[in-house]
């Protein structure tokens, strides 16, 4: 038997892809190799990235599998964007959909951000008032004793002013 080619896999492997979907049985009978084979080759083929699981309807795809279809569209043009929907079996309403869920995902990330922020400032002004307070009473308090002493010294060398 002649060994398969790496194009001829790939041909193989596209047309058990979306948006072909061809039923890997017809295809086995077709060019004459197990059903085993091809499932094997489809299962690489998936591990490799060529699409996410299209057993499954995107519908019903991970939230990773959307989000990686939504970063590798980011910066494809309309015409761009429709032929990688048409290569993954995809609508281009689907994946505006997805990046639309994506930013609103996020947008709830940076208020939560934002308002933390912002509780952060008003924390921390508030730690300085405190701190300013601090000081000061430890300065009164710093005076009071200052005063206490210097009294007991004065009674000490004078005596008591109040006996007289």
């Amino acid at each position: 038997m002649n060994p398969v080619t790496k194009e001829f896999k790939q041909s193989i492997v596209q047309r058990m892809m979306p948006p072909y979907n061809e039923p890997v049985s017809r295809l086995a009978k077709e060019i004459g190799l197990s059903e085993t084979t091809l499932f094997k080759w489809k299962k690489a083929a998936k591990a490799q990235g060529m699409t996410p699981t299209d057993d499954v309807q995107p519908e019903r795809w991970s939230k990773q599998e959307k989000f990686a279809v939504v970063v590798e569209t980011a910066s494809l043009s309309e015409i761009e964007l429709a032929e990688y929907c048409r290569t993954k079996g995809l609508f281009v309403e689907q994946v505006e959909a997805w990046r639309d869920a994506c930013m609103q995902a996020n947008g709830g990330i940076a208020s939560q951000a934002n308002r933390l922020q912002k509780e952060l400032r008003e924390k921390e002004q508030e730690n300085k008032a405190l701190n300013r307070e601090l000081k000061r009473k430890e300065a009164a308090l710093a005076e009071a004793a200052a005063l206490l002493v210097l009294r007991k010294k004065a009674q000490a060398i004078w005596g008591d002013q109040e006996d007289e």
